[in-house]
């Protein structure tokens, strides 16, 4: 279908239209122009739920907006490990965007979880950037079928809030490919996301609202992007340099003053006409396109119907962490204090620009009201303080010790945890983490149920029996919640980010913050599990746990090498009395590569359903990029053939089978031999023996393998050194020219 927006029509444009294009309107649209017939578009925040403000708009949630279905955050959802639940998670959001004249979804956020401080972690999906690009894929593909465009965010290294608007994420160039683009790149490349919205801060130095490698040479140069980019609310300090850089959009704009600024920087020679032409061509392509989801009355929009896949990815998500003389589920019999202000008063949803005007909140209190079992309720503490309440604590205390089990809801206040600052500590309120000692005291069979946007350390954890972490869980956070307490669903989510024991334990202990205009990423690719396994460091949970009311055995793992990829197949049998969801794990560990490597990597994921006694084969398969590792010195991606381990299992540290495969299908790692070539890596190569042996420098070869005590020693030495062996630079010459000549 042909484009009336060409670049035949935006040439006849005024300068003054072409700004105003690239120039957001109103905050929440694009610039219509009625003369040209070119129509507005509406955007809105809603990673997690629709934040459409009508009036009185602002980029935090300061103001209220439409009532929508607030759906779980995405640091729950991603411990779904479930694509197929995020495609519909994302099917879910484009139907109401429709149905509210929205065009592009502001999200999904895919940022790295590089430090359990950082504010706004709640709203992105992992430490793990095969994960967050799996899960960002399929949340975009869910979108976008229904006519919604995304943004996806935010691009790049934003992974502090602190200063975010200046401070410059330092990072080498391996592990920005590794960690840091790689969920981005993924989504580009298999999705399609309709825009990509760039972030504050600066990387290397450089502001990414003006980064040309970053908007221009990678995103749309190697990446292949077809979409806009558009700039985070207000993070455009130079829209002349942004346009220059790539930038296509900048949001929500400043009116007047930007169209003027543009037209200025063409008629003085600061802005080629050109790229003014390319960037508003592309807006107009994004207008033209999306248009058409508002067309959509909200007739079509069933929010009881969402508000039941709420729960149900809620339930699909929410974390079993400890549950020690199945104290889980509770029985019909039990009589059970609950007890925390947070039963009553959820901590459901992310604060700032993800805040969501509810549907219909349904606390944990309100699910327990509305089922059969027999309770007694207290609050225990405020959530307006983290000091004691001698009267709540007392009240609580009472009501332990008359019951048979208390089920404590603790949890982070929305005013310590949210977009615009980062956290300081990890710990819970001190209030609660008290009551939660004394609890135990008088009532040992303690559950604790926790509602936090990301790590909480559990100095604790030894008091209670039962722990289950349900991060921000969304609208329907007391009925999921109540649904795996009781039973009524088997829990099946895993951690998608390492809890370490103590805040100190974690890689960017001591540097993060540290400064207030550079943060430097000391700690390379080794970030969450894969820093936490090179360390060997004990944690109070690992990447990718998490447990259920049923048992599961892996087993028969079977691996074909072929031409083009690695097959993986292997047995999962639900060996216990109930059914439910096991998550398996493929980690990939490298054994040939010459760089530093992790201990391994996760890269594949299957969410398998059994039925008690049932077994199911899964398969799952690998290419070149699982295991590519990104070379400086090429400026590319490299797998190298050789010897892999290939580890399946329930977790990080939870590897049920292993089997060790000599990889074909990449490059054979470079022989090249030089001066600086160590002689181990010459002396036991066969094919080198003739060449040594024609340049004279076998005597000195013989030497080294005749000395047992020194050998190690002497092997450990580079080629050029043979010339304390007695051997010449002239013999080592012939040698490397004899070399050269074999392998050319």
């Amino acid at each position: 279908m042909s484009s009336k927006f060409n670049l035949s029509f935006v040439r006849n444009l005024t300068l003054t239209e072409k700004a105003a294009l690239v120039t957001g309107k109103n905050y929440w649209y694009t610039a219509d122009n009625k003369k040209r017939e070119i129509p507005s578009i509406m955007m809105t925040d809603g990673p997690s739920g629709l934040r459409k403000q009508a009036e009185g708009a602002d980029a935090l949630g300061l103001n209220g907006s439409v009532e929508a279905v607030c759906f779980p955050t995405a640091a729950l959802t991603a411990c779904s490990f479930d694509k197929s639940m995020l495609f519909k998670l994302g099917q879910n959001l484009g139907q109401a965007a429709k149905a509210e004249n929205i065009s592009i979804l502001l999200g999904p956020g895919v940022n790295i979880k590089r430090s359990p401080l950082a504010g706004r972690n709640f709203e992105y999906f992992s430490e793990d950037p095969y994960l967050a690009g799996e899960l960002g894929s399929s949340y975009v593909q869910g979108v976008q079928s229904q006519k919604v465009g995304v943004s996806v965010k935010h691009f790049a290294a934003n992974n502090r809030e602190n200063q975010r608007f200046t401070a410059s994420s330092n990072i080498d160039e391996r592990t920005l490919r590794e960690i840091y683009l790689k969920a981005f790149e993924k989504i580009v490349k298999t999705a399609q996301p309709a825009t990509l919205m760039c972030s504050y801060n600066e990387l290397n130095g450089v502001l990414n609202s003006q980064n040309h490698r970053l908007l221009t040479q990678i995103l749309r140069n190697e990446w292949g992007f077809q979409g806009a980019v558009m700039s985070d609310w207000g993070a455009v300090a130079d829209h002349v340099a942004a346009l220059n850089a790539g930038l296509d959009l900048e949001m929500p704009g400043n009116g007047k003053d930007s169209v003027h600024q543009i037209v200025t920087a063409v008629q003085n020679g600061q802005l080629e006409e050109s790229v003014l032409d390319t960037a508003a061509l592309r807006v107009l392509h994004l207008v033209e396109k999306y248009v058409n989801s508002q067309t959509v009355h909200s007739s079509s929009y069933d929010k009881a119907e969402q508000h039941d896949f709420a729960r149900q990815a809620a339930e699909d998500s929410l974390v079993l962490l400890k549950n020690e003389h199945q104290i889980l589920p509770l029985q019909k019999n039990d009589h059970v204090a609950l007890i925390g202000a947070l039963a009553k008063t959820p901590r459901y949803q992310g604060g700032g620009s993800s805040h969501v005007n509810s549907y219909r909140v349904v606390a944990p209190l309100d699910a327990a009201q509305q089922s059969d079992y027999d309770f007694d309720y207290a609050p225990g503490y405020s959530l307006n303080t983290n000091k004691p309440d001698k009267e709540l604590v007392n009240a609580a205390i009472k009501l332990a010790q008359e019951n048979d089990k208390v089920i404590f809801f603790a949890g982070v206040p929305e005013q310590d945890e949210s977009e615009g600052f980062d956290k300081e500590t990890l710990d819970l309120p001190d209030n609660q983490v008290a009551l939660i000692e004394q609890l135990a005291q008088v009532n040992p069979n303690l559950i604790v149920v926790l509602q936090n946007g990301s790590v909480v350390t559990m100095p604790w954890r030894d008091s209670a029996l039962a722990i289950l972490e349900t991060y921000l869980a969304g609208e329907a956070v007391g009925e999921a919640t109540w649904n795996i307490l009781t039973g009524a669903t088997n829990p099946s989510g895993k951690l998608a980010e390492t809890f370490p024991i103590r805040l100190e334990d974690n890689p960017t202990y001591g540097t993060f913050n540290a400064s207030k205009t550079q943060e430097n990423y000391h700690e390379g690719i080794f970030v969450g599990y894969r820093y936490y396994d090179l360390k060997k460091k004990a944690v109070n949970y690992p990447f990718g746990y998490g447990l259920s009311y049923t048992t599961f055995t892996y087993s028969n793992l079977v691996i074909q090498n072929t031409s083009d990829q690695v097959s993986v197949e292997f047995d999962i049998q639900n060996t216990g009395q109930v059914a439910g969801q096991e998550i398996a794990q493929l980690y990939v560990r490298n054994l040939v590569s010459a760089v530093e490597m992790p201990v391994q990597e996760l890269q594949g994921i299957s969410k398998v359903y059994l039925q008690p006694g049932e077994s199911k084969t899964v398969q799952l398969k690998l290419t070149r990029p699982n295991f590519a590792w990104y070379n400086k010195q090429n400026s590319a991606w490299q797998t190298d053939q050789g010897e892999y381990e290939i580890r399946v299992g329930k977790s990080s540290r939870q590897i049920e089978l292993r089997q060790r495969i000599q990889l074909e299908i990449g490059t054979k790692p470079s022989k090249t031999i030089n001066l600086n070539t160590y002689l181990k890596d010459i002396i036991y190569r066969s094919d080198l023996k003739n060449a040594l042996a024609k340049a004279g420098l076998q005597s000195s070869i013989d030497q080294i393998l005749q000395s047992d005590s020194n050998a190690e020693l002497l092997e450990n030495m580079p080629l050029r050194a043979l010339v304390m062996l007695g051997a010449s630079m002239q013999q080592i010459e012939t040698f490397l020219k004899l070399v050269q000549n074999k392998n050319s």
